[in-house]
């Protein structure tokens, strides 16, 4: 990067410090005031997502959306490839979205009395009684409106093709009974690079692919509709240039792998 651009970017990154203070600071007292998590959110979709890539001109290109009932709670699943995909993200989906988080989260001043008042998921993942019993409220008040943004990868791709994905989502998307919906975003790796701060200029794409029904399933069904998800995601990230993945292991080849063979009964020449 040039000295000039170098310090373009950093002063960038200042302000992008400054505008999430800021607007963190407003969104929570809009809540206290309303008594309304559903405020900061849409204050975020339109506020201050956005100027994460206007601030640097990166053109920002959406296909066209699939016929989607907007009214209807979702769990949408999207590739990660930066930080940027979360503002992203909240700029293209035209509903609130929260996150799962920790319960410990909670707890945190200011980050998690925002995600509190913002309505965010909490979930307790310490023992396995109380990790079933927060499974099921999680479910109850996705069904009751709330809309989730999931990482299914769990982490970052370093080379922007896409990492097998983690069962978590699933198991939370067969309990809500809820469509996932695929979404595809390309560009934000290079936007804002691994163990970067610092934005970059460079075009960013996004395509959501049509809802993928849950209702009906069960849990033995996990790993097949994790199968189908990862299917769909692979398609829309190729569709707008990006590296897809390679197929996602199955239960049965890591069976088969750590099966031993039986020696052949053939005789060696």
């Amino acid at each position: 990067m040039k000295p000039l651009s170098f310090v373009v970017a950093v002063l960038q990154t200042i302000f992008l410090f400054v505008w999430l203070a800021f607007w963190i600071t407003l969104s929570g007292v809009a809540a206290l005031v309303m008594l309304n998590g559903e405020v900061p959110l849409m204050m975020a979709r339109r506020f201050w997502a956005p100027m994460h890539w206007r601030i640097t001109g990166s053109p920002l290109r959406v296909e066209p959306l699939p016929d989607i009932d907007w009214k209807q709670p979702h769990i949408f699943m999207m590739n990660h490839q930066s930080t940027l995909d979360i503002p992203v993200a909240f700029a293209v989906l035209p509903v609130n979205l929260r996150f799962i988080a920790k319960h410990v989260l909670k707890w945190v001043p200011f980050l998690g009395w925002y995600m509190a008042g913002t309505g965010m998921i909490f979930i307790n993942r310490t023992h396995r009684r109380e990790a079933v019993r927060s499974l099921r409220r999680a479910g109850e008040r996705i069904r009751a409106g709330s809309n989730i943004l999931v990482f299914p990868e769990g982490t970052r791709s370093q080379d922007g093709a896409l990492l097998p994905f983690k069962t978590g989502g699933f198991a939370l998307a067969l309990e809500a009974g809820v469509p996932i919906i695929p979404v595809a975003i390309e560009g934000s790796l290079q936007s804002l690079p691994p163990n970067s701060l610092l934005l970059r200029r460079h075009p960013l794409r996004v395509k959501v692919g049509a809802p993928i029904p849950t209702a009906g399933r069960t849990g033995a069904e996990r790993e097949s509709l994790l199968h189908e998800v990862r299917e769909a995601l692979v398609r829309l990230h190729r569709d707008i240039g990006g590296a897809g993945g390679e197929p996602q292991e199955t239960r049965e080849s890591r069976r088969a792998a750590r099966t031993p063979r039986a020696p052949s009964s053939d005789a060696s020449a």
